[in-house]
């Protein structure tokens, strides 16, 4: 596909194919990481809490600079914020592969989050930038079912990888596509900037970091700390207040990164809320259910990453054909609402899984869950940038990739914190020498080493902690069906039962306090 970029020369077919390659290899590395999770915490000693932050550190990193990538790539070049962010992720990637520690490991993760965070804004403005309107529909498309495909990807990728090799070949192949990439961007994607881009909101983007920060350490320590206990407590609060600073930050800021003002659109905010409450389920879950497959019914990491290809099989056909159908004909808010209740169903279904449990229940799960899934992500995606006019799409294509990895982040400390909660409170150690005792109660890999009567019972106090997560994740969709429901309902009221179009919603921007239809918007991309 040929393109032609502003000043008029001509762009390489490649261009394309090395963006998607940049964007899959920092999607992946997500999810990829999780099929590794029992090989590392053997090989390091790494506790339950230990490894939720060795995956979380790059979901939470990349979500909390995610807007600020996007706006150094606008100001500086996209090129350059590509290329630099390839070379982050791939020495980052190289230094994990090496490490022996956890802490070590959970650093480098990291500073793989800050490539990333350079990295996928780029791909997508690159795009937006350099392609015509005739074929940047289409380009766009295929970044989007490559973003969607990628946690697949990794998934597959690294449970081939550890068939024949340790869980620092993920690292390797991390480093090798980086590369690949790198060349790739150097020799065929035209850089591009935009002239009239703001000055960078490093304040703005050091509270949110701070804010997150906080209140994730809090969550992932609250089972070793206690979830009522006075730092548990005091952190959680900390991150709100945090955050609510860096609200009022964005209200004076003339160019913020992300203006809170957007919320008061409904759908805009309905849509956001359901993005970011899918990938809180998707990516905990699988945070979850790989350790569950390796550890607690001994399957190897390929066929526990296999075992979940049905997810994706039923996820991708409602996405592509059937929620773009029923969201025509029934509207876009049932749509998300009804696959928001399909999720909580599968979540409910899941919470029934023990040590004990056959394919088949998780396979009864899994089903819904991908159709779930796939209904309520198309039409959320469409609300978010639907709500808001033709010159802000890059807005909800900021808002979408946010609310995704930060749900992200979110799910896997969450959901993975109320695992070795209740883990740890079902698991006996009375018995035990103290050392012994020490590391069953960290992670359900060291436990197994303790001898078979103490492994059966680790296993089935795990199976416990996946119940408990599993059901929390449930009523958590629940409650998000039924505000999106409210969101949408009181929309509809509003505007005489009647969406309102991008005119209405121009108009409506234009008239916040600050004109966001002029510079108050999402620095990440150029409009789609």
């Amino acid at each position: 596909m040929a393109a032609r970029s502003a000043g008029g020369g001509t762009v390489h077919r490649a261009v394309l194919p090395t963006v998607m390659l940049s964007l899959a290899t920092v999607v992946s590395a997500v999810a990829s990481l999780n099929t590794a999770i029992p090989s590392i915490a053997r090989d390091t000693r790494a506790g339950q809490t230990e490894l939720a932050w060795i995956i979380d550190a790059y979901a939470l990193v990349f979500a909390a600079l995610l807007l600020l990538g996007g706006a150094v790539g606008d100001r500086y070049g996209r090129r350059r914020a590509l290329a630099a962010g390839l070379i982050v992720f791939g020495a980052g990637s190289a230094a994990a592969a090496l490490a022996s520690d956890p802490n070590w490991l959970i650093a480098m993760r990291g500073v793989l989050g800050v490539g990333a965070a350079l990295v996928m804004p780029a791909t997508l403005s690159t795009i937006t930038s350099t392609f015509p309107a005739e074929q940047r529909t289409r380009a766009v498309g295929a970044w989007a079912g490559v973003a969607g495909a990628s946690a697949i990807f990794g998934l597959l990728a690294s449970g081939a990888l550890l068939e024949a090799w340790s869980w620092r070949s993920v690292f390797v192949l991390n480093v090798v596509l980086a590369v690949i990439a790198l060349v790739a961007t150097l020799a065929v994607v035209p850089e591009s900037a935009d002239p009239d881009a703001p000055r960078l909101d490093l304040t703005g983007a050091a509270i949110t970091v701070a804010g997150l920060g906080i209140g994730v350490y809090s969550i992932i320590e609250a089972p070793t700390e206690g979830w009522t206990s006075v730092r548990t407590l005091g952190g959680l609060a900390a991150g709100i207040v945090i955050l609510a600073g860096f609200v009022g930050w964005e209200l004076k800021r003339p160019n913020p990164l992300l203006d809170p003002r957007l919320f008061r659109i409904r759908p805009f905010s309905a849509g956001a809320l359901s993005i970011t409450l899918q990938f809180f389920a998707f990516f905990g879950f699988i945070f979850i259910v790989l350790q569950y497959l390796q550890l607690v019914k001994d399957e190897s990491a390929l066929v526990g990453a296999l075992m979940l290809l049905p997810m994706a099989l039923t996820m991708m056909p409602f996405a592509r054909g059937v929620a773009p159908r029923l969201a025509a004909k029934l509207g876009a808010p049932r749509v998300i609402t009804a696959g928001l209740l399909l999720v909580s169903v599968a979540l409910l279904i899941l919470s029934r899984l023990d040590e004990t449990s056959s394919y088949w229940l998780l396979l009864t799960g899994l089903l819904p869950l991908g159709a779930g899934m796939g209904l309520a992500m198309t039409p959320a995606t469409a609300a978010i940038t639907d709500a808001l006019p033709q010159d802000k799409q890059g807005v909800g294509s900021a808002m979408n990739d946010l609310a995704r990895e930060l749900g992200g982040a979110l799910g896997i400390a969450v959901l993975g914190s109320l695992l070795q909660s209740g883990y740890r409170a079902n698991l006996n150690t009375e018995g035990l020498p103290g050392p012994v005792a020490e590391r069953a109660e960290s992670s359900l890999a060291l436990a197994l080493r303790a001898g078979p009567q103490v492994a059966e019972q680790a296993r089935a106090a795990f199976a416990d902690g996946v119940q408990s997560a599993m059901l929390t994740a449930s009523i958590a969709l629940a409650v998000t069906a039924v505000a999106v429901a409210a969101l949408s309902r009181a929309h509809r009221s509003g505007a005489g039962k009647s969406i309102a179009g991008p005119a209405d919603q121009n108009a409506k921007l234009n008239a916040l306090p600050d004109g966001t239809g002029g510079r108050g918007e999402i620095r990440y991309t150029r409009q789609v």
